[in-house]
């Protein structure tokens, strides 16, 4: 499934994502607030610690597990980023909508670009 427009306006707006990846025992992790931003009608967050992040490593464990944002649950599955063009636009991102926050260096930085990942609606069955 891919996301809506508007779903996307409204957690990119809200700035209030929780993720919380599924652990190996099949239970969601404790929801971490984290930065998100929306490229070309997709969404995407770093690791702030980059790929040592215990939630990230999760993520790439188990692909999959549910964000909590603009007011919504969503059942979710992760995937890494390492398109040097779609990087770019993702640290663009993050420039234009956190700027001036000393965070923004960062989350720009190689450190967290490595650990760059795709929230995609996981497919209803």
């Amino acid at each position: 499934m891919i996301w809506t427009t508007e779903t996307l306006n409204r957690i990119n707006e809200a700035d209030d994502l929780h993720i919380a990846p599924f652990r190996a025992n099949g239970v969601a992790g404790t929801p971490t607030w984290i930065w998100e931003v929306v490229v070309d009608n997709r969404l995407f967050v770093r690791a702030y610690n980059g790929q040592k992040s215990s939630w990230y490593q999760s993520a790439m464990a188990n692909r999959t597990g549910i964000i909590q944002a603009a007011g919504q649950d969503f059942d979710v599955t992760f995937q890494p980023i390492d398109d040097a063009s779609l990087l770019s636009k993702i640290d663009d991102a993050y420039k234009a909508k956190y700027a001036p926050s000393p965070y923004v260096a960062p989350m720009i930085a190689e450190q967290s670009r490595q650990a760059t990942v795709e929230i995609q609606l996981k497919d209803k069955k």
